[in-house]
């Protein structure tokens, strides 16, 4: 009872703030509208899509555009029985390029973004935010006012309502969910790490045509070589070579359409019978489909890349590129190669460089690879994206992030998974040397992906879209039948490559799943041993201690209550800075948080305890500061806060007796959503004429000024080095989890002097252990 009378009390001084920011900065709250519904009001020229359109090409489309280099050996790895197989396995190519790139991704599945941003994480984001199923509770309700948190509410009898009560009702679903997408997130980085092999030494591999005598060895070697360059110029970020990105996949996909056109003219047109899908059904019913489905499954390999790489260009760009371009030009290559195999049965081992003409065979080889390089940077920059959001959301150990864009801030590169991607990458091209393995490997990865994928845009067309349930039942009908028949399929193919994304999937799935697991287990002890509100009131304002000059910045895992490393602070340190404010990071799910909406600020107790709580809310996509910028803006936010609760002290419809109200509430007195003026200086806010709070410590200083001389007198940042360790009594899973893989990737990963980028000369350490 006593919890819903603060939360009244806070929802009531909450609007009384917000209504003096309107009253005295008006255009803070039309911004707050603008960036509300920005995505919705802002209007594309036909000519920006168009070359938004083009631009795409080259970011989304590569590895999707690059398997004509390897579908048909794959296909068909112990060669052409009859021509007529190849009717059917083409009918099979055309139906699975319409029915899961072209009508499931592209039309349907693309829609669902989370403002723009794909991926696995992304969908999960947006299920968070329209239902209760977040593993780590550290939900506000403040958090719900933020510009960018869309999320609706159920009618109690609606099949929506009843799918999100359903999905609430027990940890045991909630974590099923996330495990759902903690495994697809582990398979698209391990196709991550399969498309750069398979398309490189596919593309390689033209090279033997010309020097037949040429061993596979020098072709892995020659691959292995491109791969190292690859990952080596990562850190130099894609805006440096994406201006050749677009131009170099166009001019592939007209090379490889045109050459399809001039390969059916040339050799048989009867291929185009493949349309029927009576032709795919005669393949199967001889007994041929099932085992050559491992191989055209990898003509829709890179349709997931293209779902995870959706933030950079609008969704309607992206359907125009595959529609006009994309699309066109992959039926007209495979059509191309269908008809070359008719009259040439036994060069299906090679089948894309033997069906070039001579004159252009070095061209289009040069093309091939520079391509299938293209191909390999969106898988690697679609990881990299993947992993920021996993991080964002406490689901991989710290990590070096660095933005190599200042213009595009979803251009980053991650030094620790680049060259373990790089390792892994070049382990795979140089262990199997061939294209077979590889491709039953890659064909694994992605069509668990897809499945999983289906599974989460069920949950998303019920919640979010709120469509029938009829219709939500084909959808999911007629994709589990396609991709559930390419899984039986490739799932046969374990014990031939299948088996290395299932081992690389379980590698990073133990470590996401592990962190995660000891970050929920550390959270929740945070909360369950946070310091009382009376504990810190019997203190006193001097907190039983010297109040020494200065802002001590304490930070914490806590959005609320006082967390237990303060008092383990205060009982063993003789002195406390005279203003207190304990500091939050907190990543919410969604894309991005405003600038002015990053800081929440709080009072804890009376004025004259100068205790203040700083929430610091970011995105899965945003950037967090430096040091330097971080701390400032956080102590223009604290005057700011300071000011605008002096204008409520002095108007005239705010009594004494509200005020009692609000502090017998105990922690949270307000907050501010606005982000203070960059170019206002803080010393002109601190002459605004208010008077001072009547129980400010000290009584004769008006609290802006106080707050002034403790910034002059210096900031320093403390932080608890905290040792996690499993109770005595915990069972054997537990230990393992907490004791050994958590604290592993605790010591190896990035310290939280790092990610904050605290300096060593301002930094204060705080050590304890902790049993979970």
């Amino acid at each position: 009872m006593t919890s819903r009378v603060e939360s009244d009390e806070d929802t009531e001084v909450a609007g009384r703030i917000w209504a003096l920011d309107r009253k005295f900065d008006p255009p803070l709250d039309a911004e707050a509208k603008k960036l509300k519904n920005m995505h919705l009001e802002k209007k594309v020229s036909a000519f920006l899509l168009l070359r938004l359109a083009f631009q795409s090409l080259g970011v989304v489309f590569g590895d999707l555009g690059t398997s004509p280099l390897y579908v048909f050996y794959n296909t068909f790895p112990d060669g052409i029985g009859e021509a007529e197989d190849v009717i059917g396995a083409l009918s099979l190519i055309i139906y699975s390029l319409t029915l899961i790139p072209l009508l499931k991704y592209v039309l349907i599945v693309c829609t669902a973004t989370d403002n723009g941003q794909g991926g696995t994480f992304a969908l999960y984001s947006l299920l968070c935010r329209h239902a209760d199923i977040r593993t780590i509770p550290n939900q506000d309700h403040t958090d719900e006012q933020l510009t960018t948190y869309s999320h609706a509410t159920f009618h109690e009898q609606s099949f929506a309502a009843k799918t999100k009560k359903w999905l609430e009702g027990h940890a045991f679903k909630r974590n099923a969910l996330l495990v759902l997408v903690l495994a697809g997130s582990c398979m698209v980085i391990g196709d991550g790490i399969l498309t750069p092999a398979i398309s490189v030494l596919s593309a390689v591999g033209g090279i033997k045509l010309d020097y037949p005598k040429m061993s596979s060895d020098v072709v892995m070697l020659v691959a292995v070589l491109l791969l190292f360059g690859l990952f080596y110029i990562q850190h130099y970020g894609t805006d440096t070579f994406s201006w050749l990105f677009a131009p170099v996949v166009l001019l592939w996909f007209l090379l490889i359409g045109s050459l399809g056109v001039f390969n059916i003219c040339k050799y048989d047109s009867s291929v185009l019978k493949a349309f029927s899908p009576l032709y795919a059904y005669r393949f199967f019913s001889r007994g041929n489909g099932w085992s050559s489905l491992g191989g055209i499954v990898l003509s829709i390999t890179g349709t997931e890349a293209l779902f995870a790489d959706l933030s950079h260009f609008p969704v309607a760009a992206i359907q125009i590129a595959f529609i006009l371009v994309v699309f066109p030009c992959l039926i007209c290559a495979y059509t191309g190669q269908a008809a070359y195999l008719m009259k040439h049965s036994d060069r299906v081992s090679n089948v894309f460089y033997e069906s070039i003409p001579d004159s252009i065979h070095w061209p289009v080889l040069i093309v091939a690879v520079a391509a299938a390089i293209v191909a390999s940077q969106a898988t690697i920059t679609a990881t990299f994206s993947l992993i920021k959001q996993a991080l964002a959301l406490g689901c991989f150990p710290r990590v070096k992030v660095v933005h190599t864009s200042k213009k595009f801030l979803n251009q980053i590169y991650i030094p620790d998974i680049n060259w373990i991607l790089m390792i892994l990458c070049i382990a795979v091209t140089a262990g199997f040397k061939n294209q077979i393995d590889i491709g039953n490997a890659s064909g694994t990865a992605v069509i668990i992906v897809m499945l999983l994928t289906t599974f989460l845009m069920v949950l998303i067309m019920l919640l979010v879209w709120r469509w029938h349930w009829v219709i939500v039942w084909l959808f999911t009908t007629l994709s589990l039948i396609v991709e559930g028949t390419y899984f039986s399929s490739v799932i046969l193919k374990v014990n031939q490559g299948g088996w290395v994304p299932l081992v690389i999937a379980a590698g990073f799935f133990i470590v996401m799943s592990s962190w995660h697991y000891g970050t929920v287990k550390r959270y929740e002890y945070e909360m369950h041993s946070k310091v009382s509100l009376a504990w810190i009131l019997g203190l006193g304002p001097s907190l039983g201690l010297v109040r020494v000059p200065g802002i001590g910045l304490v930070y914490s895992e806590l959005a609320n209550g006082v967390p237990h490393i303060f008092s383990h602070f205060i009982t063993n340190l003789p002195a406390m800075h005279s203003v207190v404010v304990f500091v939050c990071v907190k990543y919410l799910p969604v894309y991005t948080v405003p600038e002015g909406e990053r800081f929440l600020i709080r009072r804890i107790g009376p004025p004259n305890f100068c205790m203040f709580r700083c929430v610091a809310r970011y995105g899965y996509k945003d950037l967090h500061l430096k040091d330097e910028d971080f701390e400032r803006n956080l102590i223009d936010s604290l005057f700011m806060f300071a000011r605008l609760e002096n204008m409520m002290d002095g108007c005239s419809d705010y009594s004494s007796s509200d005020r009692q109200s609000e502090q017998s509430g105990g922690e949270p007195l307000g907050f501010m959503n606005n982000e203070p003026s960059r170019n206002m200086d803080i010393d002109s806010i601190e002459q605004v004429n208010s008077p001072p709070l009547a129980n400010h410590a000290p009584a004769d200083i008006d609290e802006l000024e106080f707050l002034k001389n403790c910034r002059d007198a210096g900031v320093v940042h403390m932080l608890g080095n905290t040792v996690v360790m499993a109770r005595k009594d915990s069972r054997f899973y537990k230990k393992l989890a907490i004791d050994y893989l958590y604290a592993f990737l605790r010591k190896i990963c990035r310290q939280n002097t790092a990610i904050f980028n605290v300096p060593h000369e301002s930094l204060l350490n705080v050590g304890q252990i902790i049993r979970v």
